[in-house]
């Protein structure tokens, strides 16, 4: 029996594309028909008499049921940016003036964990706090070190984790500070964007981090936008690379448990597990960051975040609520689809060969392979239910950010998938068979244009009315240990 081409797209990219674009096609209907109702009401006068007369009509209500459930607007002065930084000489100076126009100075933390190069110089020239530890103690142990040393649970509100090659949006906090209004909510994911800067990139590294620009917005749009509706809420990850946390639940979360090699999947897992509190998110909450343009790293980087989420599933055992049945689904999914990607190679090889080379069709092995996938997979089945669904899915991201690069270089997707699903899959026994030290070393990263500043005039000081001076640099170190 030969399986039908749409159950081939389900198995091969899974139902949580369906199930929680869903819930999230749910989420904006109900946002725009609340958007609706409120624009009709404030202009229509006979509707907002009705309003009157329904209260003067209703019995009188408790004092706590007439108080609004949302506190004031909630100002950047409440929110301490904390960044973690280990030999970012090159890119921490761009990363810090992003969020030195939005907040101020002394409300921005540094924390190098065991830099060698100019990171600590660049950021005390910003006039931003700085520290250092002892030594490479990891992404995760610097930031519960710097939460303790510079008492930001005890000062602030909210914090900000922010990675050293990430450029904050202008307007991030504006959209992400007021979810926070809603008591329920313990950390808003940020929305992650590419740093599109062609400066210096081959064909190969405008392919790479044009495909991750992919997942992220088919990740964000289709699953996470879903996954974070308040009133269904579970999502595997807030991202560290630009995300909020209400300081009061940090004391509740053991930020760098022993074996981790990356902290955001666990604090995601401690905040749902140990019934913290709600992840908030919104699209135009926008952060860019720098993503690998040469092979190299990226399967480093791919295999960190691989293992990290195998790591962290092996550390948290399930629960009975809604978060532990979505981590079930997409693990299930994750393995079906990966294996399915991984063999897809073989699977077309051996459909192609015999009709190509006819006298490979007597062979006593591959005859009888060919005959075996044949009668399940034919190569119609693969065009509709696996290339067509892989460029439809190009399409989709080029019309939600208007960027025809997705159709460019949309041929060569499904071969970098299979890469990412054998890369999955080859970490997964590595989550039980090694513990990781949680040190880290940054990837190669991309001179900001005009040297190691921002591209164009130097970004003014909002703040103190200053321009910021340049920032030398002119390599980094890499490990084999991976970067962040």
């Amino acid at each position: 029996m030969v399986i039908p081409w749409w159950l081939l797209a389900v198995l091969v990219f899974g139902t949580n594309f369906v199930l929680w674009g869903g819930v999230g096609l749910l989420r904006a209907t109900s946002a725009l028909l609340g958007w609706v109702r409120t624009r009709v009401l404030a202009r229509s006068w006979l509707l907002r008499a009705l309003s009157d007369l329904g209260r003067l009509c209703s019995p009188p209500r408790a004092i706590s049921e007439t108080v609004p459930r949302r506190a004031g607007r909630i100002g950047v002065e409440r929110v301490a940016v904390l960044m973690a930084a280990h030999n970012e000489e090159l890119v921490i100076r761009r990363s810090l003036e992003s969020v030195l126009a939005l907040v101020p100075a002394e409300n921005v933390h540094v924390v190098s964990d065991g830099s060698t190069d100019r990171t600590v110089e660049i950021a005390e020239s910003t006039g931003v706090n700085v520290i250092s530890t002892r030594a490479n103690v990891g992404k995760a142990g610097a930031l519960r070190e710097a939460v303790e040393r510079f008492e930001l649970v005890e000062r602030y509100a909210f914090v900000l984790l922010l990675d050293a090659d990430t450029r904050l949006d202008d307007n991030y906090f504006r959209a992400a500070l007021p979810l926070f209004e809603n008591p329920e909510v313990a950390a808003v994911a940020g929305f992650v964007r590419s740093d599109w800067d062609r400066s210096g990139m081959s064909l190969l590294g405008r392919l790479l981090v044009c495909h991750r620009q992919r997942i992220y917005a088919l990740s964000q749009y289709l699953l996470k936008f879903g996954q974070t509706w308040l009133r269904c809420n579970a999502t595997h990850i807030v991202p560290g690379f630009a995300s909020m946390y209400r300081t009061a639940v940090l004391p509740f979360i053991e930020m760098n448990p022993p074996g981790l090699v990356i902290e955001d999947f666990n604090m995601t897992f401690e905040v749902y597990q140990k019934g913290l509190g709600k992840v908030g998110f919104t699209p135009r909450a926008v952060a860019y960051t720098q993503d690998p343009d040469n092979l190299r790293d990226y399967v480093r980087q791919t295999k960190r975040w691989a293992l990290g989420l195998w790591q962290t599933v092996r550390r948290h055992r399930p629960r009975r609520n809604l978060f532990s049945c979505m981590v079930f689904l997409l693990i299930m999914e994750l393995l079906t689809s990966s294996l399915m990607m991984v063999l897809l190679p073989a699977v077309l090889l051996l459909l192609l060969v015999p009709v190509l080379f006819p006298e490979f069709a007597a062979d006593s092995v591959l005859g009888p392979l060919h005959e075996a996938v044949s009668g399940h997979v034919s190569l119609v089945t693969l065009l509709f239910g696996v290339v067509l669904v892989d460029l439809l899915l190009s399409l989709l991201a080029t019309l939600l950010l208007r960027r025809p690069r997705f159709l460019v270089f949309g041929a060569f997707f499904l071969g970098l998938r299979v890469l990412d699903c054998a890369l999955s899959l080859y970490t997964l026994p590595l989550a039980w068979l090694t513990r990781s030290t949680g040190r880290w070393s940054s990837p190669g990263r991309r001179v900001p244009p005009g040297g190691a500043t921002l591209a164009g005039p130097a970004v003014a000081h909002t703040l103190r009315g200053e321009i910021l001076p340049g920032a030398g640099g002119t390599s980094n170190e890499r490990a084999s240990t991976g970067g962040p």
